[in-house]
């Protein structure tokens, strides 16, 4: 997950792609690591990368829930979780 919509991070695509999983991200995994790691890390089925992208989905969604609080506080509650759907959800739902 990333604030530009979900990545396949084992896609060939990332195999040279050396910027973070998400520029918008403050978590330890985008800080230090590149989607050409990560992809390195997964697809040669390494725990690491496992742990790497659980420390930014972990980020991910609380920043997602830290966004929702303050929609509560401004009561735009409705409008920021139309947002998120509008975003990040699919057929399956977010």
């Amino acid at each position: 997950m990333t604030s530009h919509g979900r990545i396949n991070i084992k896609q060939e695509k990332y195999k040279n792609d050396f910027k973070p999983l998400d520029k918008n991200c403050d978590c330890y995994t985008c800080k230090n690591y590149s989607r050409a790691y990560l992809r390195h890390l997964f697809v040669a089925n390494e725990e690491f990368g496992k742990r790497l992208m659980s420390i930014h989905n972990v980020r991910f969604l609380i920043k997602i829930v830290e966004g929702a609080r303050e929609a509560i506080k401004e009561d735009r509650f409705l409008e920021y979780k139309k947002k998120i759907l509008k975003q990040y959800g699919d057929k399956r739902g977010f």
